[in-house]
């Protein structure tokens, strides 16, 4: 997995950190870029204890927000997170005055973000997040940046990324056409909108 920009990347990240502070380090890609994958790689370079990852998706609205709504039709989209709570939740990572700050997390088993399930200690420099919007110019997304030490953008070939998707929603029980059809349409757009936002970031890394 490694190329010589991640072997670069990573090690720039360690000589940023320094005792007694905290780097908060962003993860933006397209759907299906392995965001999540490649956080949680990048968390095994470092001493246990020493990073958390707090994905953006634990800000999903739920089912019971936008169920029967135009936007259960668009789940993933920019406007179907609570951007305001990400944004609360890292100013509170970046104070770290409070012993330990909890974190949701997203469960695609459910379908459902589910509360407090990450924990934060106040003494751990290094918390990676990770998600589609980190670099959306519009608000409050743009207040999410300036909380961010760094961001590096996920750059993975548009065909195996679509595959990727594609058999994301068959696992969680999707039928083939169905999957096509998200990842071709909800997906892709948000991909669009995603891979704008590519010139904003710190660090561009290729990623299979």
């Amino acid at each position: 997995m490694d190329s010589p920009e991640i072997t670069q990347a990573v090690d720039a990240l360690r000589r940023r950190m320094v005792p007694g502070a905290r780097t908060i380090l962003g993860i933006a890609g397209a759907p299906g870029s392995g965001k999540s994958t490649f956080a949680a790689w990048l968390q095994e370079q470092f001493s246990p204890g020493t990073s958390v990852v707090v994905p953006m998706d634990g800000f999903h609205l739920g089912n019971a927000v936008i169920g029967g709504t135009p936007l259960r039709q668009r789940k993933g989209a920019i406007d179907t997170f609570d951007a305001g709570g990400y944004l609360s939740l890292l100013r509170r990572l970046a104070r770290r005055d409070e012993a330990v700050v909890y974190a949701p997390e997203f469960r695609r088993t459910l379908d459902e973000p589910v509360a407090a399930s990450i924990a934060v200690p106040a003494d751990v420099p290094l918390v990676i997040t990770e998600g589609n919007y980190l670099l959306a110019g519009q608000e409050p997304w743009k207040e999410v940046r300036t909380q961010l030490d760094e961001v590096w953008f996920l750059e993975t070939p548009p065909a195996l990324r679509l595959q990727r998707l594609v058999d994301r929603h068959i696992s969680f029980g999707m039928d083939r056409e169905a999957a096509v059809a998200w990842a071709n349409g909800p997906d892709e757009a948000n991909a669009r909108l995603i891979q704008a936002t590519r010139p904003a970031a710190d660090r561009i890394i290729p990623w299979l």
